[in-house]
């Protein structure tokens, strides 16, 4: 009969482990309803090996929260092939796949809270966001965007958080169906910014030229026009 026999992991290797289970148990509950005790133990470890590896509570969630939001920050990345409307529902169903598998994590991170209210982690959510506006002014070929176009952009991607946290609330309405509806309202604010402002209006009429007959922002049009009728 053979005994198996557990293998010594490298640092590294073993601080990558304790973040991964932590990542896995944000997943289901809030990182402030974890525990240590519970990292530890889904770890196979002790707690104060744990506290080996990092030196308290906050900074294992910390390093948590780095990955994750690598992780979410990568999901704004798509290819520039292809019409705007459907790259950007791309995005969103990227976005909503991190939303589902992250949930109560996503939730408490958004909101705030003791665990994840440092400086750090306050850092690395605007890095989120930021990640995702420079990649939505390099689909759209603009380096120095001029005012009304980065509160476009910057609101449409509050708009984005704000939408996901209502709808891990119970989630009443179709995921696929909100994917839809916020590149719609990304066609609907610059749409409403171009009637105030030529520059925008040029933008729009670019970004509508190169949409096909099926892509999400002339189904907006065909949508408000059977309104208005």
């Amino acid at each position: 009969m053979t005994t198996g026999v557990r293998r010594r992991m490298g640092v590294e290797e073993r601080r990558q482990q304790l973040i991964a289970v932590a990542l896995e148990l944000f997943s289901r509950r809030s990182p402030d309803e974890v525990s240590i005790d519970e990292i530890a133990s889904a770890a196979g470890i002790s707690r104060p090996l744990v506290y080996h590896y990092f030196p308290g509570k906050l900074s294992l969630y910390e390093a948590a929260l780095k990955r994750a939001s690598d992780d979410l920050a990568g999901r704004f990345a798509e290819p520039h092939e292809g019409p705007l409307g459907a790259r950007l529902l791309r995005v969103m169903r990227r976005f909503f796949d991190f939303v589902d598998e992250h949930g109560p994590g996503f939730s408490a991170l958004m909101r705030g809270g003791p665990a994840v209210g440092s400086s750090t982690t306050n850092a690395l959510i605007d890095s989120v966001r930021q990640a995702a506006y420079d990649q939505i002014l390099s689909h759209l070929g603009v380096e120095e965007p001029p005012a009304r176009l980065e509160l476009v952009v910057r609101s449409w991607i509050s708009l984005a958080e704000s939408t996901a946290l209502i709808w891990l609330d119970g989630r009443r309405i179709p995921r696929a169906e909100l994917e839809v509806q916020l590149v719609h309202d990304f066609g609907a604010l610059v749409a409403v910014s171009a009637a105030h402002d030529e520059e925008m209006g040029a933008l729009m009429r670019q970004v509508f030229r190169d949409e096909p007959a099926d892509g999400p922002f002339l189904d907006l049009v065909g949508r408000l026009v059977a309104l208005a009728s």
